[in-house]
């Protein structure tokens, strides 16, 4: 398949013997996990799998889901550890001011006094509003809260991001 992907969870772990898996979610859209959907898994960084949903649950702030035909842990026990993908044609239509984690991941972020502040390595989702954490070039990683406070500006064409720190943010 030569179609872009995109991360939509990682499996940690298999729960109970019945062939369902435990995912952490790296997406914001829980109708990805709808039973019928379809997902990509990724094995060895290279092999992909179209794997359908059978059935979807929330348990202790993971997703666990059973794909159609694996109903036996030993079936899924080697996805440990592997990506589920989805395609290029499967993204959803997003609002103003929305983004995919993988248009902001790589992004340059500035203030708006133009000093530079590092890239956006990784996204954090700990509540409220995610968290971008930003690689300086020297010292510690800073860490950005999404909020209108804050971002002031995204340009995803020039993988730009233009921010107003609050106090202390970049001490």
């Amino acid at each position: 398949m030569t179609e872009k992907m995109f991360n939509a969870g990682k499996i940690i772990n298999t729960h109970g013997v019945k062939g369902e898996v435990k995912v952490l979610r790296i997406t914001d859209f829980e109708e990805r996990f709808m039973p019928g959907n379809h997902l990509y898994l990724e094995q060895d960084g290279e092999q992909l799998l179209k794997l359908e949903i059978a059935s979807h649950r929330i348990h202790k702030g993971y997703d666990l889901i059973c794909f159609k035909g694996y109903d036996n842990i030993n079936y899924v026990e080697h996805f440990k550890g592997c990506y589920l993908k989805i395609t290029e044609e499967q993204l959803t239509e997003l609002d103003a001011n929305e983004f995919y984690y993988h248009e902001i991941i790589g992004c340059t972020v500035f203030t708006r006094a133009g000093e530079k502040i590092g890239v956006i390595r990784e996204i954090l989702s700990p509540g409220a509003n995610d968290v971008w954490v930003v690689k300086k070039e020297k010292g510690k990683d800073v860490l950005v809260p999404y909020i209108e406070d804050v971002v002031k500006h995204v340009d995803i064409e020039a993988k730009k991001v233009v921010i107003q720190p609050m106090e202390g943010l970049l001490d």
